[in-house]
């Protein structure tokens, strides 16, 4: 049954009716009978505790989410009533709604920010010269234009951010729901996104944001309070004038580049150890206990995060850490616990080399170091929050009573300790945030690292660990504390800012933000051009073919000179797509490995040949050693090769690629584009559920246990103990991603447009004859055999 929509005109944008909504595993209504409207070209702002139904709220106003009972209407569209759901109407309204979700990492559907950025515009159906246009100016609003060709997925957690939005303002909503866009973003950046709410406001835009921040919830036309599940306060507000607002906003901002209020006392980013600005009693007269010289680091492919970084920090010192959004803050923070290891440089904590650190000394190091990661709710791996917090106490050895004692005051400690007995993965995201926290305290660390533990906490949550902070600080813990908000540099003795150490944004070294849309566009594609290998600039549907097509003719090499051939391509097209040979083996080496054992099988079962090696029943012939050879080294040609496609080859390519060579399967009823894009969310989604389980394992180790001390037994039940949380974070991706691809109006692949458009080019044309050239050689040298 389809609900007639109703005139806009005589519509609020959201009206909503005595709403209901429970989740399917709980007996508790999450929304018990809210009434709401939200009129055109309002600013709504909704507030409330962690768990009282304001991400739920948010997924019905988006259209993202059905309640059990009540009304629901969305920009003249009557989408939920008596009758049930109207799949036709919500997909009608969602056209003109867009939602940014609390963890912008579901809502990035590939690996290259530009076609990201671009997927909703292409599931909306616009011309490709309006969807670049749209692309240009929605990464020149979140300053992440210099970005444009880099993956989301390598990114911070504020970049992660921001480049959600972005995707949103592509869409060009009517509506916009944020469900607290700024939890994880520095000062500037935070900024950023309020002058970017207040330009959409300005311009006719219907906002509602989620926020547990006083000062965002007032820069709104109203504030509603949720409570339980019910609308408990709502309050008309006159909110300030867009100039004080940007005043308020650029206070301390220093010309972008740095992330602290003016008025915060500050170390530069490579400092060595200066005097804090007010020395506690534990640390005025006290040695380093962290000590970090001249520190680099960089990931596998990219600029440097850190570079010739210093810092001391004495012991029973508060260091807050700030920056902009990827500056390199939680990279020290991993770094500096030895989840990690810098390209130069050392880090000495308690006197013990973090760097060059054994088994042994990694031991010890845990005995002293805490670790609360920025997304510590991921980390929880145990049956019940007891048994995840009695974790890093066992591993330590203590007696039974004094790990029981030490769990009880941790849970005391963060107000959680009627959550003993529950399950960690049915707790709220502020719980499981919680308790996490206090698995680390048990430990009774002497050094603590903390990575934004009051991120996406409410207030009362917030003060909980902000109170956490001043006790440990009392009792001597030396910690180091890695915060945007400005109550918690409060508490520290000294900030250090990493900006100034970190290599600048692209838009902050210009000294400017780029402005034409033109200019933008030529930034973007000399950017990809400057980048690109020859084998990336491939049309993706000609490189797919080929690579498919020489992974299988190297099954028919048989002899040296075919082999040689092989090898000479394959290296050929490593240096082509400028690509480190070494780094290459160093990705393939377990399947090589894999390859070259089962390939040793092959010389106890040929029997031909002359024997050349005899024990007992056992006779080793040289053509067994050769067909050993010819099966291991084929192999080790199919997997480089699929290894430099999968290198340079994006999954939106692969999609596209995909999906355009299976298109005569799609005259015949066959779903090509949906398999394509199966595939290509695989694709994205296997390294995050990698990352997901390294962090289960850091947690681990950062607790004294893990998959990388203890006994054999003792290893595999920490292994065994990384599956559930993977499985739960399997299925958590799946369900936000389905919501993500709702969002960004995917509906299939009719009707969509794309923002990149393949073709065969003059490179394309000569590989196809280099391939051509080689298959006729191995032919031809078969013949001559």
């Amino acid at each position: 049954m389809t609900s007639p929509a109703i005139s806009e005109a005589d519509s609020p944008a959201i009206r909503l009716s005595g709403i209901r909504f429970r989740y399917h595993d709980s007996a508790a209504w999450a929304l018990d009978g809210i009434d709401l409207t939200v009129r055109h070209g309002e600013y709504v702002c909704v507030v409330g505790a962690n768990g009282s139904g304001k991400s739920t709220l948010a997924l019905i106003m988006a259209g993202l989410a059905a309640p059990d009972e009540g009304t629901v209407e969305l920009l003249g569209h009557r989408v939920f009533d008596d009758a049930g759901a109207h799949p036709d109407e919500y997909r009608a309204a969602r056209h003109g709604i867009g939602m940014v979700f609390q963890n912008p990492e579901d809502q990035i559907v590939t690996t290259v920010l530009a076609d990201d950025v671009a997927f909703g515009p292409e599931n909306l159906g616009m011309a490709r010269p309006d969807i670049v246009r749209h692309v240009d100016a929605a990464l020149d609003a979140v300053d992440m234009a210099g970005h444009a060709p880099d993956d989301p997925t390598r990114m911070s957690g504020g970049q992660q951010q921001r480049s959600a939005i972005a995707g949103m303002l592509a869409m060009d909503p009517r509506l916009l729901i944020l469900d607290e866009p700024t939890a994880m973003l520095d000062t500037v950046a935070r900024a950023d996104i309020m002058r970017i709410l207040d330009t959409l406001h300005a311009r006719g835009t219907t906002i509602v944001h989620i926020t547990h921040s006083p000062d965002e919830a007032h820069r709104g036309t109203r504030v509603v309070e949720i409570a339980n599940g019910h609308a408990v306060g709502d309050e008309t507000i006159i909110p300030m004038s867009h100039g004080r607002a940007a005043a308020k906003d650029a206070d301390g901002a220093d010309g972008g580049s740095s992330s602290l209020p003016s008025d915060i006392a500050t170390d530069g980013g490579a400092t060595d150890g200066t005097e804090p600005t007010e020395p506690t009693e534990h640390a005025e007269h006290a040695d380093p206990v962290i000590a970090v010289r001249d520190l680099s680091f960089a990931y596998t492919s990219g600029e440097p995060v850190l570079s010739g970084f210093n810092l001391d920090v004495r012991a029973g010192e508060t260091v807050a850490l700030v920056g902009r959004n990827g500056a390199g803050k939680s990279t020290l923070a991993r770094l500096v616990c030895a989840l990690g290891k810098p390209q130069s440089g050392t880090i000495t904590v308690h006197d013990i080399d973090t760097v060059r650190a054994g088994k042994r000394e990694r031991k010890e190091l845990r005995r002293h170091v805490g670790y609360v990661m920025q997304h510590p709710e991921r980390q929880l791996f145990a049956d019940t929050v007891r048994e995840d917090v009695a974790y890093g106490p066992r591993n330590q050895e203590l007696p039974a009573d004094e790990v029981n004692r030490r769990v009880d005051e941790a849970l005391d400690l963060l107000g959680i300790a009627h959550l003993a007995d529950r399950s960690p993965f049915d707790l709220s995201g502020g719980q499981q945030r919680l308790a996490a926290i206090a698995g680390v305290i048990a430990c009774r660390p002497d050094v603590l690292v903390m990575d934004e533990p009051t991120a996406s906490l409410d207030a009362r949550a917030t003060a909980r660990i902000r109170d956490l902070i001043r006790t440990l600080h009392a009792r001597g813990v030396t910690i180091m504390l890695i915060t945007h908000a400005r109550e918690e540099l409060a508490l520290a003795d000294r900030v250090v800012d990493l900006s100034r150490s970190a290599a600048p944004r692209p838009e902050a070294a210009a000294g400017r933000r780029t402005t034409g849309m033109r200019e933008m566009r030529e930034t973007h594609e000399t950017h990809e051009r400057d980048r690109a290998d020859a084998v990336s600039r491939m049309d993706p549907r000609v490189k797919m073919a080929l690579t498919l097509l020489l992974m299988f003719s190297a099954f028919a090499i048989s002899d040296v000179w075919q082999l040689l051939a092989g090898a000479a391509l394959v290296g050929a097209a490593i240096a082509v797509a400028r690509i480190n040979p070494l780094r290459l083996l160093g990705t393939v080496h377990p399947f090589l490995a894999l390859f070259a054992v089962t390939g040793a099988a092959n010389v106890f079962f040929v029997r031909t040949g002359t024997p050349v090696w005899s024990f007992g029943p056992v006779t080793i012939t040289d053509d067994g050693l050769w067909t050993m050879v010819i099966y291991v080294l084929r192999f080790a040609l199919v997997i480089l090769l699929g290894a430099v496609f999968l290198t340079r080859t994006t999954p939106t390519q692969m999609t596209d690629a995909f999906e355009s060579l299976l298109s005569p399967l799609a005259r015949l009823g066959v779903h090509t584009h949906e398999l394509s894009l199966v595939m290509s969310l695989a694709l994205r989604f296997i390294p995050t559920l990698t990352g997901e389980a390294r962090a289960v394992a850091d947690a681990q180790a950062a607790r004294g246990g893990g998959i990388e001390t203890g006994s054999p037994m003792q290893r595999a039940r920490a292994m065994g103990a990384i599956v559930v949380p993977v499985f739960a974070g399997t299925l958590r991706h799946a369900d936000n991603l389905s919501r993500a691809l709702d969002a960004r109006c995917y509906e299939g692949g009719s009707g969509r447009t794309h923002y990149r458009v393949m073709a065969v080019g003059a490179r394309d044309v000569a590989a196809m004859l280099v391939v051509a050239v080689y298959l006729g050689t191995l032919v031809a040298l078969a013949f001559i055999r």
